[in-house]
């Protein structure tokens, strides 16, 4: 599968999670290849503050695997992650981050406080923004507009 193809199962998960109620981002991680584990926002669900997509699929993902260090697995999700999501990225030792469409005001990979750049960040994976973006960005506006 491509990088293309695994965004767009992690844009799945954001379209369940927005029928959900919840904000629409989704999140698979990929090992050799093949989905391990995947998510989207579970926040208002689980009424947990930290159920981002990311989180709940690095949980999932390092219970599968018997480990919290997924340093052979990729990370797919369908927005810029936080600051909170990107330390545990961070610490999960994740290879490969791809995601869709950047997070000005939330965002903490190329936006914000751009926490892979800190220098006390333990971890860096390899970036690659802007998979899916056109997609993603349209769930979340059009999600938002919806609200208001």
């Amino acid at each position: 599968m491509t990088a293309r193809s695994f965004m767009d199962l992690a844009l799945k998960q954001a379209e369940i999670a927005e029928k959900a109620g919840e904000v629409p981002i989704g999140c698979v991680v990929v090992r050799d290849g093949a989905v391990i584990a995947q998510a989207g926002n579970r926040t208002l669900s689980d009424r947990d503050p930290t159920a981002h997509a990311e989180i709940v699929a690095l949980r999932e993902a390092a219970r599968l695997i018997g480990s919290e260090r997924l340093t052979d697995c990729d990370l797919y999700v369908t927005l810029e992650p936080c600051t909170m999501c990107a330390g545990a990225i961070s610490f999960a030792r994740i290879r490969r981050l791809y995601y869709g469409a950047t997070d000005p005001k939330g965002g903490a990979v190329d936006s914000g406080v751009r926490f892979f750049a800190s220098p006390t960040c333990h971890h860096v994976p390899e970036i690659y923004p802007s998979v899916g973006e056109s997609e993603a960005a349209a769930l979340l506006t059009n999600f938002f507009r919806a609200r208001r």
